[in-house]
């Protein structure tokens, strides 16, 4: 379920930005970040998580720095948008147009 839910939820994301260019992005470290492009003139990252409560993880906050990322957005499955940290906010799949709107 969550490598089908991982995928569906990164067509939406693409869908939605219609970024020229996207990427996965990892380190033989195993910090990851599921999909990686610039929109706007800002380097945003999305990790997606398959759980009800989604985790600020290690990884995540590797990726962030070592990126230079402008915001992490890690989306899941529940019912509210929330800070996990500066930079990093958990999204509901649900909001991935209000986000894409705050950027015009």
């Amino acid at each position: 379920m969550g490598a089908s839910w991982e995928g569906f939820a990164i067509e939406q994301v693409l869908r939605v930005f219609e970024p020229s260019q996207a990427y996965f992005w990892s380190t033989h470290g195993g910090a990851e970040v599921d999909l990686l492009f610039m929109h706007q003139g800002r380097r945003l990252g999305f990790e997606v998580k398959f759980t009800e409560a989604p985790r600020i993880t290690a990884s995540m906050r590797s990726a962030s720095a070592t990126l230079n990322l402008d915001h992490l957005w890690v989306i899941y499955p529940g019912a509210h948008e929330y800070p996990m940290e500066a930079g990093i906010t958990a999204i509901p799949l649900h909001r991935l147009l209000q986000v894409a709107a705050s950027f015009d």
